[in-house]
């Protein structure tokens, strides 16, 4: 047997010792962006990816998948139906009831995207230690998630537009820009509510309430004109005011929203993006540290 050492073999000890990773805090910072963006654009197909593994997983891309996420907020919708019916001593009908079905869809791609967003970055785990990648793309993957799982929900929706005679013209168009806007917006809060959920590992667990609060005081249950004087006197603080008011509005009664609701939607959503991702960005290098 031979007894050389590994420095007699040609070679040196720090050969054969492999690199110590130490991870520490940083200070909170933003890097240079325009790399990041273009590293960012550059991996959109992890995101996808990403994404289409929890599809899988959550069995959404099979048949009974898809009808339990349009079934779920359905049967939502015909609860809060049938209580709006009793406190108003009326029937609703048709009209009332693809509103309800427009607007609920819409509300929980928005709080969809703002759970799954929370959990992406803490339900990463080794994956933030052992891959190199804008960790943006965790959040925005959760958001492309929800908008598939929203997708199913469309053709729902359309049946209950045509059974209430509800108008299709120009004015029903302007529901897409709503909806470009609203994905906006969820892209800027799962950001932030991802950075939260690192730093306050019980975020998750209040936010359940703070959607069933919001998704009363916005115009869901009720049609934007129909809201009262109180919760309307709070639409410019409240971004789904505006987002969902105009969402509903224009796909439901075909009318193009007023040029107050589309400047304060298109506000909202650029402030919840630059705000979110800015935040997010600036605390991605500390997430290993404080996740592990």
């Amino acid at each position: 047997m031979s007894s050389e050492s590994p420095v007699a073999l040609g070679g040196s000890r720090q050969d054969f010792t492999p690199p110590v990773h130490i991870y520490e805090p940083h200070r909170a910072g933003i890097p240079n962006l325009g790399p990041y963006i273009r590293e960012l654009w550059r991996r959109r197909e992890f995101a996808s990816e990403s994404s289409k593994a929890a599809l899988r997983s959550e069995n959404t891309l099979t048949v009974f998948g898809q009808v339990w996420m349009v079934l779920n907020p359905l049967l939502l919708a015909g609860v809060y139906y049938l209580l709006v019916s009793v406190l108003s001593g009326k029937p609703q009908g048709w009209g009332y009831f693809s509103h309800l079905t427009g607007g609920l869809f819409a509300f929980y791609f928005v709080s969809n995207s703002m759970m799954s967003g929370a959990q992406s970055i803490v339900g990463g785990g080794k994956l933030l230690l052992n891959t190199s990648f804008p960790r943006l793309l965790m959040p925005f993957a959760a958001v492309r998630t929800a908008f598939f799982r929203f997708l199913p929900t469309v053709p729902v929706y359309l049946l209950f537009h045509v059974l209430a005679g509800n108008p299709w013209n120009l004015g029903t168009l302007s529901a897409l820009a709503f909806l470009f806007l609203l994905v906006i917006f969820s892209l800027g809060i799962a950001a932030f509510f991802a950075t939260i959920q690192v730093y306050f590992r019980d975020a998750t667990s209040f936010l359940p309430y703070l959607n069933r609060i919001w998704l009363y005081v916005s115009p869901v249950l009720i049609t934007i004109d129909k809201m009262p004087k109180e919760l309307r006197s709070l639409g410019e603080i409240n971004p789904l005011f505006s987002l969902l008011g105009g969402y509903t509005e224009a796909l439901v009664s075909g009318t193009v929203p007023s040029l107050r609701l589309w400047l304060f939607a298109s506000g909202w959503s650029v402030a919840a993006l630059v705000i979110g991702s800015l935040f997010f960005i600036s605390r991605e290098r500390d997430f290993a540290v404080r996740i592990f």
